[in-house]
């Protein structure tokens, strides 16, 4: 799957969960405003994001096309965290969510009340 995060790029035992390859595969990639990252974009944002937060353990996988949001797999406490981008370390958090199914459920809200 290149266009997420191979095995060598992504964090050591972290593997991505079914529902987001599955979205991959079907290119159900534009959820506005959320947009499923990938290729190039997904390499950079993640490279930037462990510069401006080292102290956290995250992986990038969407962004809020309306603001700097972006969902994360927080690897410290195992849950889908939504990051303020380029905030100050310790003034990002925004959300969190309990898994990636939940995220899903509040993106396709987020899809049905965006205009």
């Amino acid at each position: 799957m290149t266009e997420l995060l191979d095995s060598t790029e992504r964090p050591e035992g972290f593997t991505y969960p079914r529902g987001l390859v599955r979205l991959v595969e079907l290119g159900l990639l534009d959820l506005d405003p959320w947009w499923i990252m990938r290729g190039a974009e997904i390499r950079l944002r993640f490279a930037g994001m462990r510069q401006r937060y080292p102290q956290r353990k995250r992986v990038p996988f969407a962004r809020r096309q309306d603001n700097d949001d972006v969902a994360c797999f927080d690897l410290d406490r195992g849950t889908v965290a939504i990051v303020h981008d380029f905030a100050s370390s310790g003034w990002e958090g925004r959300a969190e969510f309990a898994d990636f199914r939940a995220w899903l459920h509040q993106a396709v809200d987020d899809l049905l009340a965006f205009e």
